[in-house]
């Protein structure tokens, strides 16, 4: 079976399925693994300053790459500042991003998506084929076209990330629209004279709402990975504010001198919330089917 007719089969299952218990999400171990693990990212996102335990902008020149310790459970970098306080800190600006970004394209995507499966014809086609040309583009290059083109922001990253996932959530609601509009319901609308808009966002969009979600989380886990992404290309926060990505191109080159806390932390905990965002969507799914 094709990837494409795999996509149709799990979207016709999530449209179908029947209102989510989400009493259950409780009773899964992954769901509560998960969600303690993002509960943890998200209070050092908004407590990081109370949480860390020293000043992750702080230099101390004679104290640069000193290894894990009582004093520096994560060490310290090569300007001797503690890691273990830029990781805590650091996750404010891909926690503020990611999500962001993530529901930009959720609710881009979802206006394009409606449009496209509820008229169909000559609409769709064209559509269509703008979609498939965005989706041609190499991430990185539009990323960097883009940045150099307004300047790099948490506002830009945001746009960015959002106008790349745009096409990508419009295909999958799309698929999700087709389905429903052989539903009777729709006909019943038509001829009740229910304007197209109307049909769209009041009788559709809360029929295809459990795909919906589950693609938010799906690319939420990829928003994190380009967040992280731009920001070790140097087109995130600039040197010295904390942030993963950030701090891993500044001290990966140090791997090769042993030094390798300072990347291994940082990646350590965009992993754990690429985990944590995964934990919480598939339980999520399961509900959902």
């Amino acid at each position: 079976m094709s990837e494409l007719a795999v996509t149709d089969v799990a979207v016709t299952r999530a449209v179908a399925a029947p209102p989510a218990s989400w009493h259950l999400l409780l009773r899964r171990p992954t769901f509560l693994i998960g969600a303690a693990i993002l509960l943890w990212w998200i209070t050092c996102a908004v407590f990081g300053n109370s949480i860390a335990p020293h000043n992750p902008l702080a230099l101390e020149l004679l104290h640069g790459n000193n290894p894990p310790s009582a004093a520096h459970p994560f060490g310290t970098d090569q300007l001797g500042r503690d890691v273990l306080s830029r990781v805590i800190v650091g996750s404010r600006d891909i926690l503020v991003v990611a999500p962001t970004a993530t529901l930009l394209g959720i609710v881009l995507g979802t206006a394009l998506g409606l449009v496209m499966g509820y008229f169909g014809g000559a609409i769709d086609t064209v559509l269509g084929r703008v979609v498939e040309a965005v989706l041609a583009l190499p991430v990185v290059v539009v990323a960097l076209l883009f940045i150099a083109a307004v300047g790099r922001s948490t506002l830009t990253s945001i746009v960015v990330i959002g106008f790349i996932f745009t096409p990508l959530i419009a295909r999958t609601v799309r698929t999700a629209v087709l389905v429903e509009r052989q539903q009777d319901y729709l006909a019943s609308a038509r001829l009740l004279g229910e304007k197209p808009g109307y049909i769209m966002f009041a009788e559709i969009l809360p029929n295809v709402l459990p795909v919906i979600i589950v693609e938010f989380t799906v690319r939420l886990g990829y928003a994190i990975f380009a967040v992280a992404t731009l920001a070790f290309l140097d087109l995130g926060p600039q040197q010295p504010t904390p942030d993963w990505g950030g701090d891993i191109a500044a001290n990966y080159g140090l791997l090769s001198a042993g030094y390798w806390w300072e990347t291994l932390f940082p990646a350590l905990a965009i992993a754990s919330l690429v985990l944590a965002v995964n934990l919480v969507t598939d339980s999520i799914e399961q509900v959902l089917s």
